[in-house]
């Protein structure tokens, strides 16, 4: 196997016995499997919808299963085979349906996967020039995470044809079914449209959570833990909390958040359930030593599960989410987890705790707009950072805590996505109405971030990149990378990106990303903030 499309990669490479995020070879290739049949998938739907057929269920397929690929989703080889196989029946569907009749299609899945190019399994590089293929496997990992945020709105009812017309563009590029002739610039065109679609895909996303739970508004949430029994909901879908919290009314459990799922208490059809308790545990990462004392059942909704070797039978998964063993409970028939959280102890008191404040969403921000212009203007706002992203187990980042701490009384640090959990439970004070630290919610949230930021430069009549503010961010995945290209694609210059750079980013590719966009590697707290502020 080879796998370097996470921070944690082996050596800073790629991973090429077992993946640091748990996944064995087998899994690897499936999931390196899985990409060429959505390519091949994506080849026939473009054929289609040049003869005016969008399937829509072929579209939210193609997302769903390519989101199956992001790191520390699916981890279950049985459960690949069975996407894999869906895969593989509806190109032959499709195919069908305008009338071809292609060789391979007519093959089954085990002689499909058996004539496979052998650079299909492991690399995934399509081209041997090192540039083209580093600007391909960026285009593919900026794919999975709007796969991740468009698959999220399609459950939402939100889904845009164009949107899923360009995954697809983006799945053949570079292969047999691809008619361009691109050089590197155009190359990195094309990763800069897979930005901009991805900001779409955000679009789409909030406004399907917001459709359906409200506009976020700042809310208390505690982390202790009431008296009773208990289940905790990690990952990132909404949609799925809402049907658990619905399916547990009545029933004495309570319902806690795990990592990404905290601005879930922000939503106020979220928020109104009484027995949506707090928030229990920090990041992704900490799950294999927090979750063991949990003492109620887990269900894992999207990406971010690990090894739960610790956790006995108490960890169930849903929608995309695979590990071998673990329950998989489908159609939001979540009684396989009341189940469970009934039988086991639960809280056998009430614990106090701190609370924190998350739901500073974009309506909120917007709203705050000019209570921030107006501290700018007095001289009471001196800067503004975003510090945030997807957080990982690699050294270093303890780099964000420090920086957040060290940030001046006199600015704001708004955070989002799961970096936020370094220091999310600091008390920065406030700046006149405003806590210093302003919790604006999930990865997808960039969003809300990016509106905000636009429309305080339109306030200002300046360009976004001449605002008082610095980007910081932390990343892991493959969201990470969709969100990084969604910035650049806007033109967003000087982010530092940590705790290390890209290993699939070529010498030369990074040199246009230092040089066009400012791109820089973060280096101490002290450094970095002094060169911000001067």
């Amino acid at each position: 196997m080879f796998c370097n499309q996470c921070e944690q990669t082996a050596k800073g490479t790629g991973c090429t016995v077992a993946g640091v995020c748990g996944k064995n070879a087998d899994v690897a290739a499936r999931q390196d499997q899985l990409v060429w049949l959505l390519r091949r998938l994506a080849a026939v739907a473009l054929q289609a919808r040049a003869r005016g057929i969008v399937d829509v269920e072929t579209d939210d397929f193609t997302v769903w299963a390519l989101f199956s690929t992001l790191t520390n989703v699916n981890f279950d080889p049985q459960a690949l085979r069975l996407v894999q196989a869906e895969a593989l029946e509806r190109a032959q569907s499709l195919a069908a349906r305008i009338g071809e009749q292609p060789e391979d299609l007519a093959l089954s899945l085990d002689d499909y996967l058996a004539r496979l190019p052998e650079s299909v399994v492991g690399t995934d590089h399509l081209s041997p020039d090192a540039d083209v293929a580093s600007a391909l496997q960026l285009l593919l990992y900026g794919l999975k995470g709007v796969a991740a945020y468009a698959d999220h709105a399609a459950r939402l009812g939100q889904r845009d044809a164009e949107l899923f017309a360009f995954v697809y563009k983006g799945l053949i590029a570079g292969t047999q079914w691809d008619d361009s002739v691109r050089d590197l610039s155009g190359w990195l065109d094309l990763v800069l449209e897979c930005g901009k679609a991805n900001l779409r895909a955000m679009e789409l996303l909030e406004a399907g959570n917001t459709g359906a739970f409200g506009h976020p508004a700042p809310t208390p949430v505690s982390l202790g833990q009431r008296k009773g029994k208990a289940i905790l909901v990690s990952g990132h879908d909404l949609g799925d909390l809402y049907a658990l919290l619905e399916q547990t009314q009545g029933t004495g459990i309570n319902v806690y958040t795990h990592g990404e799922m905290l601005p879930a208490h922000g939503y106020p059809r979220l928020h109104a359930f009484a027995h949506l308790a707090g928030h229990y545990g920090t990041a992704w990462q900490n799950q294999q030593k927090e979750l063991p004392d949990f003492p109620g059942a887990v269900l894992f909704t999207t990406n971010c599960i690990q090894n739960p070797r610790a956790c006995g039978d108490k960890i169930f998964t849903c929608g995309n989410v695979g590990w071998p063993g673990c329950v998989h409970c489908k159609d939001h028939d979540f009684g396989p987890v009341i189940e469970k959280a009934l039988a086991l102890p639960g809280f056998a008191e009430d614990v106090p705790g701190k609370e924190i404040l998350t739901g500073f969403g974009r309506q909120t921000m917007l709203n705050a707009a000019p209570a921030v212009l107006e501290a700018v203007a007095q001289g009471k706002l001196r800067h503004i950072f975003l510090v945030g992203g997807c957080d990982g187990a690699r050294p270093g980042r303890n780099y964000y805590t420090e920086f957040v701490e060290k940030t001046p009384p006199d600015t704001l640090v708004l955070t989002l996505a799961c970096g936020k959990f370094r220091f999310f439970d600091k008390d920065l004070g406030k700046l006149g109405d405003l806590p210093r630290l302003l919790d604006m919610g999930q990865c997808n949230d960039a969003y809300a971030a990016v509106q905000t930021a636009l429309a305080l430069a339109q306030a200002l009549h300046c360009d976004v990149n001449d605002l008082p503010l610095s980007l910081v961010l932390s990343w892991y995945e493959q969201k990470a990378v969709s969100i990084l290209l969604t910035l650049l694609a806007l033109g967003v210059r000087d982010i530092r990106l940590g705790p290390s750079l890209p290993a699939f980013v070529s010498p030369n590719i990074l040199k246009v990303l230092v040089e066009k966009w400012g791109i820089k590697p973060i280096s101490t707290p002290d450094e970095d903030l002094k060169a911000i502020l001067g």
